[in-house]
């Protein structure tokens, strides 16, 4: 049976227990309640309305799960977003408040907060090619946020997402369960999408993680994939399997190079809305997500997607499954990579 292990750091404040020096393996009762009680109607922000933030916020109004809030410095982007978000969510039925502006003290009070904010990749360009212009940007939308929601849950989508992750949470100095990267969810349903169609499967029959890095170094964990309960290897010839691997490592840049104006924003949009609804709804789905690694799998103090159970503390554990060794080597491989990447806080001075 998968086991929990412990965060790299706990909030002390109302709601919270500290836990040091624990072993490795935890109970869910050691883990954190949720800051504020998520009942009724909770306030969900997103900073930035671009297509990423809009898709998800329009997601959310739809389903009636929380009142929503767009940010974004563009003047009337967010209000004018907004306003058609909630003309779409009257078409369903759906009462859900939703405001815009380009003033972050829009965002006071939210249960959770999306940061979507920062430039997209144009054809040619690396998630990476973005790290310092938007972390420029990350920086100032994080101490916005910390300003006026204190007690938020921190969703960071903007790339390269493992590196904005950990400078969120370096910055915030919030625990890891409060700062969550979405990739994961968004690289799932690429590899999911490209098992079914090589194998001719319902997308519903197929069951994947896909953990790692946002890119070439994502690591689909063939040895937990299944297919109507079968392992993927009993369904997939190995090529198929390094085809479909291959295909989704390249799943973004392919629509990048399509679109030749902007990323994807579909997908991205609904994994985020994925992400927000367990958390509000608490429904601690196993879900592989961006999270500091406290010595899981071997690796430590690198923020990197990994399975993990989402509820409404946020990121509740990491789960840990028995990987075969070359799972385990990528994955390694992986944080390595990003180690020398990471961007550390010295006071207010952001350094890479």
């Amino acid at each position: 049976n998968p086991s929990v292990a412990t965060p790299c750091r706990f909030d002390s404040g109302p709601g919270h227990q500290t836990l040091q020096n624990q072993s490795l393996l935890q109970s869910v009762d050691n883990f954190p309640e949720p800051s504020r009680e998520l009942v009724n109607m909770a306030k969900i922000t997103y900073i930035g309305a671009g297509n990423v933030g809009s898709q998800a916020a329009c997601a959310a109004a739809i389903s009636g799960i929380g009142d929503i809030v767009l940010v974004d410095v563009a003047e009337g982007l967010a209000a004018g977003k907004a306003l058609d978000i909630r003309q779409a969510a009257a078409l369903r039925g759906v009462s859900s408040q939703v405001t815009g502006g380009t003033d972050c003290a829009l965002a006071k009070d939210s249960d959770i907060v999306v940061i979507t904010a920062g430039l997209a990749r144009r054809p040619g360009m690396t998630r990476e090619d973005l790290l310092e212009r938007n972390a420029a940007i990350v920086t100032e939308t994080t101490k916005c946020v910390l300003e006026h929601s204190p007690n938020a849950i921190l969703l960071v989508v903007t790339n390269p997402i493992n590196l904005m992750a950990q400078l969120v949470y370096e910055l915030s100095g919030l625990p890891r369960e409060r700062v969550i990267g979405m990739a994961g969810v968004l690289d799932n349903a690429r590899f999911r999408t490209q098992v079914a169609t090589r194998g001719g499967f319902p997308v519903n029959d197929v069951e994947t993680l896909v953990a790692g890095d946002h890119g070439d170094l994502m690591v689909p964990l063939i040895s937990q994939s299944r297919v109507v309960g079968r392992p993927l290897v009993d369904c997939l010839s190995a090529t198929q399997i390094e085809e479909a691997i291959g295909a989704t490592r390249s799943g973004g840049t392919e629509i990048v190079n399509l679109l030749k104006n902007g990323s994807a924003y579909f997908a991205p949009g609904l994994a985020v809305h994925e992400i927000v609804t367990s958390i509000i709804e608490d429904s601690h789905r196993v879900m592989c997500c961006s999270t500091c690694l406290n010595g899981e799998y071997g690796i430590e103090d690198i923020y990197l997607g990994v399975p993990v159970v989402v509820g409404a503390a946020g990121i509740e554990r990491v789960v840990l499954h028995e990987l075969a060794e070359t799972e385990r080597e990528a994955l390694r491989q992986a944080a390595e990579y990003l180690k020398p990447r990471k961007i550390t806080v010295s006071g207010s001075l952001v350094i890479g």
